[in-house]
């Protein structure tokens, strides 16, 4: 809404996250006003009519936007998310440049996850925001959700933003929790208006299919202390029902359009363990083969890991391993799916190893006190 109104949405961005600042000094202090947003909305444009009076070369459009009425409270249907993310997935940046954009401005999340989920280093990110950033401002696109064959050639990126946010929320790669609900539950806000807006394409139902038959499960995985638990230990009876049935039955509209798409393949992955009612009755086949054809469409190395997990538990172990030794994977999960299967594998002392090498890249804390209790319930091999 604020990028509507000042017509400046680098400027409109810059002032609402000066404005959560404001709030995390405040709001501890003070307590957490009545209606947060109406108070975030105001400070943030108390901050852009600051920012534009200091330049005079904006003092002709400060004139304009301050005779607008004024900011005080939003409507519920003048949200304005769904728009803006339309908005970063602009045709003149690539894929590579507008979604981190988007993640930045509607996911919230930091250009350290974003570099995470990209798999580059931060600083590389930073500079790839800024660019997008400028060639937005640049094109001068008008603050209004395109036209449908507009949206055409957005929608691609779109659903990578929306994926990328729920992932992150489902599993934060740092900080002390978990999960990020207020980001994953806002992915799924999102996606569902977004099946709203186009509900006859294939691939957004199959990934609001994804989010809900993952999301699903997320009361089962952590325990009382907030310890991580893995789907296979995990207590079912916890998993929302409700969700998976409206997820399943989304997929399969999904899969009727006969338009397989890489969502869709997740959320049918995501499909199997949940109609599983234990880990043991698995169909794990099933699982070797949906990743199979997961990995030729997109030549993930996350893909290429989980589908060595599934081929590890019908073929065993050290036909995971192989399969790992040809995988390129920054970041810890690599050396977390290695150190499983060798645990798997009776080979106790790499097993270790390799935990602890997970757990000193891990940026997650739970995480990585997962990993390092792992390590530590390995004891060292007996002396010969």
């Amino acid at each position: 809404m604020l990028g509507r109104r000042s017509g400046d949405f680098a400027a409109a961005e810059d002032a609402v996250q000066e404005a959560l600042v404001v709030a995390v000094t405040h709001w501890p202090r003070d307590g957490v006003p009545e209606k947060p947003f109406g108070w975030l909305l105001q400070t943030a444009t108390r901050r852009l009519l600051d920012a534009v009076r200091s330049d005079r070369s904006r003092r002709g459009r400060e004139e304009r936007w301050a005779a607008a009425e004024a900011v005080t409270s939003q409507a519920a249907g003048d949200d304005d998310s769904l728009t803006v993310l339309f908005l970063c997935c602009h045709p003149a940046l690539t894929p590579s440049s507008a979604i981190p954009l988007t993640l930045r401005a509607v996911g919230g999340l930091t250009t350290a996850e974003i570099a995470r989920a990209f798999l580059v280093p931060e600083a590389t990110m930073a500079q790839r925001i800024s660019r997008a950033k400028r060639r937005v401002a640049d094109a001068g696109s008008t603050f209004a959700m395109p036209a449908p064959d507009e949206r055409a050639a957005r929608l691609r990126s779109v659903l990578h933003v929306l994926y990328v946010m729920f992932t992150e929320g489902s599993t934060s790669t740092s900080g002390g929790d978990l999960h990020r609900v207020d980001v994953s539950d806002e992915a799924v806000r999102l996606t569902r208006w977004l099946h709203a807006l186009e509900p006859a394409d294939p691939e957004v139902t199959g990934l609001l299919a994804l989010m809900l038959l993952t999301d699903a499960r997320r009361p089962a995985r952590t325990d009382a202390s907030g310890e991580l638990v893995p789907l296979p230990e995990q207590d079912r009876s916890r998993w929302d029902r409700a969700l998976i049935a409206e997820g399943l039955a989304l997929l399969d509209e999904a899969i009727g359009a006969r338009s397989v798409g890489e969502y869709q393949l997740q959320a049918a992955v995501a499909a199997v363990h949940d109609r599983a009612a234990t880990a043991a009755d698995t169909d794990w086949p099933q699982v070797v083969a949906l990743y199979g054809l997961l990995e030729r469409m997109t030549g993930s190395p996350v893909v290429a890991v989980n589908r060595a997990v599934a081929v590890a538990m019908v073929d065993g172990p050290e036909a995971g391993l192989r399969l790992l030794d040809d995988v390129d994977l920054p970041g810890h999960r690599l050396d977390a799916v290695r150190a499983h299967l060798l645990e798997s594998a009776g080979d106790t002392a790499a097993a270790r190893a390799a935990y602890h090498r997970a757990a000193a890249a891990a940026t997650s804390v739970p995480e990585r006190r997962y990993l390092t209790l792992r390590a530590a319930r390995l004891t060292a091999d007996p002396p010969a």
